[in-house]
């Protein structure tokens, strides 16, 4: 007798299926999926995790790929030695027990054999199954409860009793065969073959549960070094991504000092790897960088102190053509009068000079940030009252202001702010002007909100930007009333807290939209054909700096009925803008009447 396999190509085989077979992956595209989805959502999170992930999966996918490898060599190892020694003792013991029998032994006569082939040291049940001298068929087992002719798979019976074709490729006709079960949870391994000659068919069954705890501890033992693969390549990774993060979180850190404007600042570089490279190169534009501010600012400030300069220069000269001018305009009418239009254009020449320097002055102040507040509790309509007296406007001036509203605000540059305004309503706009007070508290502020025209500069073209404004412009009422609450009574006039919205509205022909986008600019002019026309174009972006110096705003608009409002809002009180500095004295030489009308 001898083993071979079903095939004829080895010497033991499975009949039936033997060890399962394997097959494609089941749901491999919805693992890919998967995969491709929380890649997506990596790309949300921090570079920091995504590095520690990375890592992590690669050590996981290395462990597992590793572990696998591992357990099933060890498995199949364990298995092949187990099966071929218990295998060849089982050959082996049925060649020896069945020889000495004789060709219709008794049942006793099998037992025995049984007996003697289960007393080896593989230590595996025995069932011996022949036909006695009776003819009738005795089966004989060493264990009734395990092995019976009805707990052998069929189909190794069905190979077992198989007789092949006897050649020179098959020597034998019968083989032995084995296969791999579970009987409840305990794997078992069953093997039958029959001897050749007319002799009995001999089963055995081995359990293979010592094999199946050592390969659960294997397991176990890849499953926790896997486990602390993983856990140490998550602190691999932590330790590799604060190394690489490190440099770049202080480039980060360095180039945030750097938009703040802190042009000296520079990084540590150490190594030569591409982050020291991204360091020297930032450390270069940093320095180039402040290289060239440098530069700017010296000439922004030589051009300043040119300016400043310049216009106290003027002063002195301008005193004196300016008293000489009053003394001619006094004698105007005693002149001869081919002479007294040259002296009247002498004079209002002089006076608009006069009026460029000081406005020049005050520019340069702003640009140069020393400008202070003088602040003082202001009566809202008092100052408006005296600003259109002074000036002699009272005819043209249409004044919608309620009394007892008192504001803490810098009375002489809020004056400055009103001349300019109502000036030029009345120089580019159409009678009526109407000027309207009103106070707004912080909650109306917050609920009406800044979205509408908004100063984009500093100049006189009086003019809102492209969008409707919601506190101040057509939409809130055509600038005259608006979702403000009027100030009545004490505790409207007390300052403190909310706004002061001081609308100026007039009922010309509205500003033309390419104006709008330039409406602060300096020295802009609405008519490039009137560049000699009255007002320097300072005066708006005078009023703008005024306003922007109390922590207010000035915004203007089109009305849809015709006609341009600019509104002003100011805070009630701006003592917290005075920084706590002590009050200087009012500014000398600062743009009083004179600076309105620059449209």
């Amino acid at each position: 007798m001898r083993e071979r396999s079903a095939s004829g190509a080895t010497e033991e085989d499975t009949a039936g299926g033997g060890a399962g077979g394997g097959g494609a992956p089941v749901g491999g595209r919805r693992a890919l999926r998967l995969l491709r989805r929380a890649s997506g959502l990596l790309g949300w999170t921090s570079l920091r995790l995504r590095l520690v992930v990375v890592f992590a999966l690669v050590a996981l996918t290395a462990a597992v790929s590793a572990s696998g490898i591992a357990y099933w060599l060890n498995r199949n190892t364990v298995l092949d030695r187990t099966q071929n020694a218990v295998l060849n003792d089982f050959r082996k013991a049925l060649e020896d027990s069945t020889r000495s029998l004789p060709l219709r032994p008794r049942c006793a006569e099998l037992q025995d054999a049984a007996r003697q082939m289960a007393a080896g040291p593989q230590n595996y049940a025995v069932l011996l199954i022949g036909v006695d001298r009776n003819g009738k068929d005795c089966a004989a087992t060493t264990d009734k409860d395990l092995l019976t002719l009805t707990s052998v798979p069929a189909s190794l019976r069905t190979a077992v009793d198989e007789a092949r074709p006897v050649d020179e490729s098959n020597r034998y006709a019968h083989h032995l065969y084995w296969q791999r079960r579970e009987v409840g949870d305990t794997p078992y391994l069953v093997a039958g073959a029959k001897v050749t000659g007319g002799g009995p068919t001999g089963y055995m069954i081995k359990s293979l549960a010592t094999e199946q705890q050592d390969l659960n501890s294997l397991a176990w033992s890849l499953g926790i070094a896997t486990a602390l693969a993983l856990v140490g390549s998550a602190l691999l990774a932590q330790a590799a991504a604060t190394t690489v993060l490190r440099p770049v979180q202080r480039l980060g850190h360095a180039a945030r000092q750097l938009g703040e404007g802190r042009l000296d600042t520079r990084l540590r570089v150490t190594g030569t790897d591409e982050l020291a490279d991204l360091s020297r190169t930032f450390n270069r534009t940093a320095e180039r960088l402040e290289q060239r501010v440098e530069e700017l600012s010296g000439r922004e400030a030589a051009s300043r102190r040119f300016v400043a300069d310049m216009s106290h220069e003027l002063r002195t000269p301008l005193t004196a053509i300016t008293a000489v001018s009053e003394v001619l305009e006094e004698e105007a009418d005693s002149l001869d009068p081919m002479i007294a239009p040259a002296v009247q254009l002498v004079v209002s020449e002089t006076r608009r000079l006069n009026d460029l320097v000081e406005n020049l002055m005050e520019v340069t102040r702003f640009d140069a940030g020393t400008a202070r507040l003088v602040l003082d509790d202001v009566d809202v309509a008092d100052q408006v009252t005296a600003c259109i007296d002074a000036r002699a406007w009272l005819d043209a001036v249409d004044l919608d202001a309620d009394r007892g509203i008192v504001a803490r605000l810098d009375p002489r540059r809020l004056d400055v702010i009103l001349a300019n305004l109502i000036g030029n309503a009345l120089k580019h706009g159409g009678s009526p002007v109407r000027v309207s007070v009103r106070t707004q508290d912080a909650a109306g502020a917050g609920a009406a909100g800044r979205t509408g025209s908004t100063a984009l500069g500093a100049g006189d073209a009086a003019g809102p930007s492209a969008g409707p404004e919601a506190d101040g412009g057509p939409q809130a009422g055509a600038g005259d009333g608006g979702p403000e609450r009027p100030g009545h009574g004490a505790e409207a006039g007390r300052p403190g807290g909310g706004t002061l919205v001081i609308r100026v509205r007039d009922h010309g022909p509205g500003i033309p939209e390419e104006v709008l986008p330039h409406v602060f600019d300096r020295f802009y002019k609405a008519s490039a054909s009137r560049p000699r026309s009255e007002g320097s174009g300072l005066g708006l972006s005078i009023a703008l700096e005024n306003a922007h110096i109390h922590g207010g705003e000035i915004t203007a608009a089109n009305l849809p009925e015709g006609g341009a409002v600019f509104t002003l809002r100011l805070p009630m009180d701006a003592s917290p803008l005075a920084d706590g500095d002590r009050e200087r004295g009012r500014d000398d030489g600062a743009a009083d009447e004179g600076t309105e009308g620059d449209r």
